[in-house]
């Protein structure tokens, strides 16, 4: 119980030390990650179910090879493939925000450089110290951050096209 405290104590001394812009970043990307979380789920778990359903009413069909049997194939790989692309645009949006609010972490945390050393009235690097850590720690953040979700999104994206393509080659037409 100790730990988990003192590594609480410790999260939100670095998130102080990053400023506000800092905790938007933090909720972008556990926004970003529950949502990966959940596309990771339906990946290797819900998507077994559709992909039957789907299998399972073509091939209940007496007639696969008419014009309206191609559209309702062409239906059915449109719906796994929209339900597979569900919410990665939004994780792809989210991972693209990440370094910009990371920019935005290093503008105010300059805009702090600048105000101390106006009101100091000289370049004292111990006075300038808090708002260069505040500048370059969301940075910092915003693209380790945007580097994970890429790999993770890159990797939903392979995936869907994948499974696309399997479920087109499971659905053949009739005089195939």
């Amino acid at each position: 119980m100790i730990l988990f405290i003192e590594m609480m104590n410790r999260i939100q001394e670095f998130l102080d030390t990053g400023g506000l812009v800092l905790s938007v970043i933090a909720g972008v990307i556990c926004l970003m990650w529950l949502l990966i979380f959940e596309r990771l789920f339906f990946y290797l778990h819900s998507y077994k179910a559709v992909k039957k359903n789907i299998i399972e009413s073509w091939f209940t069909r007496t007639e696969r090879h008419s014009w309206n049997a191609e559209h309702i194939r062409i239906a059915h790989v449109s719906r796994a493939t929209e339900m597979l692309k569900t919410n990665v645009t939004l994780i792809q949006c989210l991972v693209v925000l990440c370094p910009l609010l990371g920019l935005m972490g290093t503008v105010t945390g300059m805009i702090e450089v600048f105000d101390v050393m106006a009101i100091s009235g000289s370049g004292n690097a111990r006075s300038m110290a808090s708002g260069v850590s505040r500048a370059t720690i969301p940075t910092m953040a915003g693209m380790v951050g945007s580097l994970s979700g890429v790999f993770m999104v890159t990797w939903l994206q392979r995936k869907t096209k994948r499974r696309k393509e399997q479920m087109e080659d499971s659905l053949p037409m009739a005089h195939q």
